[in-house]
């Protein structure tokens, strides 16, 4: 605790900083920085109460959420956010959860948005968890992280219960988001929420006048690693809403759009810009009810903005060219597009009505599809667009709270993964002859450190700079252009790079190809390398271009048809020299990256 004058010191401290973002923002000169309406905030807590403030938003929706599978979205206003994070926050420190670790699991909901919020805005230490994974692991997390308390939906109730029986943990509660009414053992998030607004009813005013220092650890957050511990990276409250305030400068958040949450909240991309973001700007959520629920809930919550990763991007655009096929529609499609692409640029966009029945697909009001996690193809950021919505990419690490760069909604390119923001910069170190070097950022949003790993710390933070293992090049116009990451980067024996992910786009845009990977082996001399195709193919596509039955060997060989044709365009270093067709699919981490050094994968 600090004393009254000490704590008005560092609120003062905070508010100098918020402002001098906003400052930065106002006199940025780049004339793609051209939404400036950020107001200066403090920290998550300031950022929530002034949104549900009557000077703000109080009586907009803030969330959408289907209670019954059955039933309807119902509201949630911001007023009422506010009610609920403030009874449980009381609640929670009543308890003795005061500067506690605490844990939130489960699909995407209100209710975990509200155990987070009541927890980062006067509580303790947000620590979200991973709902893939397994009990050993979990339990590891919580020995790690001291985690005291943890918000459950009933999947995971038994695992934490079997979890806190053997003792290894500090875990002492369990909160379950689904029950109305305590167990024994296990209480009712909704009952916490009653309870603590008697609290504040009798003047309880421990949790509205707690003391938030911006700069101190507020989010621990491990990330899916694909090889040993997960690492544990350090957020304060003065990295976030660094992300919050300078992001929206270059995209338009409006206080009517309506979010769809799809991607896992106890990931940093989705929980700043999926939940944090429209809670700053005014804007609802529409929490979806699962990935195979996707379609149905777009057509009922008709949203505005989506953030996705590739995977789901490209499975939609797949399917909307599948079906287009099916109809013999493609080239008639493709020729509308094209008339779209020169219509567009004075002003037309036949867009809405010529592709009504594909963007009738996203809920027929989507308008902005933002692609973050990991690279994409450009062609289904450009096919998107030409289908009258906008699709960009946005860059990002967890361990940059995790907004790194972004393209302009009014200047976005398909290539490449955007430009820094205000108040943050980007730089490239070590390039090549090409100009191709490790992708480096700089800014307030840049995390603490990793959780008690110094050494691995002062490996990526070097002078204020974050070393993001990426590499790519800064073009003209200052926009980052993202080649590969540096740890999957192949070299050949004379020195030339090969990037993977390049030659992955280039198979993805074979239709039967579902998914692949590009890894190398020495040659039999040992005196190079030979590039590998690990490739698992479309069922439903291969049997409608080369028929059902086929064995592998004809496979192969209707496979080397495709690949000899990529090769031909490729210099020599770059081909694919062999393939193999896979069973089953890549395994993935529970981010849905593919494990590349997974050996399951190379066979």
């Amino acid at each position: 605790m600090y004393t009254q004058e000490e704590y008005k010191a560092i609120q003062e401290r905070d508010m100098n900083f918020a402002r001098s973002i906003w400052q930065q923002i106002q006199d940025d000169p780049d004339p793609d920085v051209r939404y400036k309406e950020s107001r200066p905030i403090m920290t998550i807590k300031h950022m929530l109460e002034t949104s549900c403030s009557e000077e703000w938003y109080a009586d907009h929706v803030a969330m959408y959420q289907k209670f019954d599978r059955q039933g309807d979205y119902e509201p949630i206003y911001y007023h009422e956010l506010l009610e609920m994070v403030n009874a449980l926050g009381t609640k929670l420190i009543d308890m003795g959860l005061k500067d506690a670790p605490i844990s939130m699991i489960g699909e995407n909901c209100s209710q975990w948005a509200i155990s987070y919020l009541a927890t980062v805005c006067g509580v303790g230490l947000v620590v979200p968890l991973d709902k893939e994974l397994k009990e050993e692991a979990l339990e590891q997390l919580l020995i790690r992280a001291d985690v005291k308390c943890v918000f459950v939906k009933n999947k995971h109730e038994g695992i934490f219960k079997s979890i806190r029986s053997r003792g290894n943990t500090k875990l002492e509660v369990i909160i379950n988001m689904d029950i109305k009414e305590d167990k024994e053992d296990v209480l009712s998030f909704y009952k916490l929420i009653e309870e603590g607004k008697q609290l504040l009813e009798g003047g309880d005013r421990r949790f509205l006048d707690a003391q938030i220092d911006a700069e101190e650890l507020a989010v621990l957050l491990f990330t899916s690693g694909t090889t040993g511990n997960p690492k544990g990276v350090m957020l304060s409250n003065k990295n976030i809403i660094t992300d919050l305030m300078v992001a929206p400068t270059v995209l338009k958040v409006n206080d009517w759009d309506i979010f769809f949450s799809v991607l896992p909240l106890h990931h940093t991309y989705e929980c700043t810009c999926g939940f944090l973001m429209p809670l700053y700007k005014g804007a609802a959520i529409a929490y979806c009810e699962g990935l195979k629920y996707i379609r149905k809930n777009l057509g009922e919550a008709k949203p505005t903005m989506v953030l996705g990763v590739p995977a789901i991007f490209e499975a939609l655009h797949k399917a909307i060219w599948k079906n287009v096929r099916k109809e013999g529609k493609e080239k008639l499609l493709r020729r509308v597009m094209k008339i779209n692409n020169v219509t567009k640029k004075i002003g037309i966009d036949l867009g809405k009505k010529a592709f009504k029945q594909i963007t009738d697909v996203f809920g027929g009001r989507m308008r902005l599809l933002i692609c973050g996690g990991a690279a994409i193809n450009p062609e289904v950021l450009e096919d998107m667009q030409a289908f009258g919505m906008l699709a960009l990419q946005g860059y990002g690490l967890t361990e940059c709270a995790p907004m790194g760069a972004l393209n302009p909604d009014t200047h976005a390119k398909s290539n490449s993964i955007g430009k820094p923001f205000p108040a943050c910069d980007a730089k490239i170190i070590n390039p090549d002859e090409d100009g191709i070097g490790e992708i480096c950022l700089k800014g307030d949003n840049v995390m603490m450190g990793y959780y008690e790993d110094p050494e691995q710390t002062a490996e990526v933070l070097v002078d204020g700079w974050l070393l993001t293992g990426d590499l790519g090049y800064i073009d003209d116009e200052g926009y980052i252009i993202m080649t590969g990451r540096s740890k999957n980067v192949i070299i050949t024996k004379n020195g030339k790079n090969v990037f993977p992910e390049e030659i992955e786009y280039n198979l993805s845009n074979i239709d039967v190809v579902k998914e692949s990977m590009i890894f190398s082996e020495p040659t039999e001399d040992g005196e190079d390398i030979t590039i590998v195709a690990s490739i698992r193919l479309d069922d439903e596509e291969v049997e409608e271009r080369w028929g059902s039955g086929l064995d592998k060997k004809t496979l192969e060989d209707k496979m080397w048809e495709e690949v000899d044709k990529l090769n031909a365009n490729q210099p020599f270093f770059k081909r694919i020299k062999r393939i193999i067709i896979r069973d089953e699919d890549l395994v993935k981490n529970t981010s849905n990256k593919v494990i590349r050094f997974s050996d399951e994968n190379k066979r």
